[in-house]
């Protein structure tokens, strides 16, 4: 097991795996379950999968999809998408995953973070921000999968997810994601110079450097890999892979 948590980041859209870039038209990937049949085979120590569109298309979560991941996948896993209430989100964890991811939801409903934390644990809960940096260098937040400004900034709403008992924060910077450009190091920092729970950087990774730079300069808890482990690199078809653990090892101990 990785000292570090490298955590595969799926996208689904109902049953099929897919792949966004800067949070735009996505592109299609394969089958969950084939996939996470090969993470198992890598031994991929966690694996996080986001339904995209299920907020946006005002569905629930694809409990089908949800039962067969659950059933063939050996690691910790954790889902966000349609969750709207906590009985939502106590049948995704009966289901067999360990984590619920909540963004959205969020701002409707703030307490929603606190009655999950309260039944299931604060461990259970992951919330979700996805940040936007504009012309003038602000960083804003945005919900319904990118599609919709909250007026409220980035470092204060992390703060608030977690006094409302969120165990980590999934940051994922919408500029970066899928670009292979790097993390986000400044925004990560700001965020996780200011609260007391893990941080897991999302969004621009593209080689181990980047890995290492979340870590070191961004101070982020763990990482979570999206392009980079559905293609075989930038601009190129798919391929299912995890970066060389040795390298990583290496890599990850400087």
């Amino acid at each position: 097991m990785l000292r570090t948590r490298v955590i595969p980041c799926l996208q689904l859209v109902n049953e099929s795996l897919v792949k966004t870039v800067q949070f735009g038209k996505y592109g299609y990937i394969g089958d969950p379950i084939n996939t996470v049949r090969i993470f198992n085979e890598l031994e991929v120590d966690e694996l996080c999968f986001l339904d995209i569109r299920a907020t946006l298309e005002k569905r629930q979560p694809n409990f089908a999809i949800l039962h067969q991941i659950a059933n063939e996948c050996f690691m910790p896993l954790s889902y966000g998408g349609g969750i709207r209430d906590a009985e939502t989100a106590r049948q995704i964890l009966s289901i067999g995953f360990e984590k619920i991811v909540i963004n959205t939801a969020a701002f409707a409903n703030p307490a929603l973070i606190s009655e999950i934390a309260s039944h299931s644990g604060a461990q259970s809960v992951i919330a979700s921000i996805d940040v936007k940096k504009n012309l003038w260098g602000k960083y804003q937040v945005y919900s319904h999968d990118g599609t919709q400004k909250e007026y409220v900034d980035a470092v204060t709403w992390a703060v608030e997810l977690e006094r409302l008992g969120a165990g980590e924060l999934l940051v994922t910077s919408m500029n970066r994601e899928g670009t292979y450009t790097g993390y986000d190091t400044d925004m990560l920092r700001s965020i996780s110079e200011v609260v007391n729970i893990p941080v897991i950087a999302n969004g621009g990774a593209g080689s181990v450097q980047h890995i290492e730079n979340a870590i070191r300069d961004g101070k982020a808890s763990a990482v979570a890999l999206g392009s980079m482990v559905v293609y075989q690199k930038k601009g190129m078809g798919v391929l299912v892979n995890f970066p060389d653990r040795v390298e990583l090892e290496k890599t990850l101990a400087q």
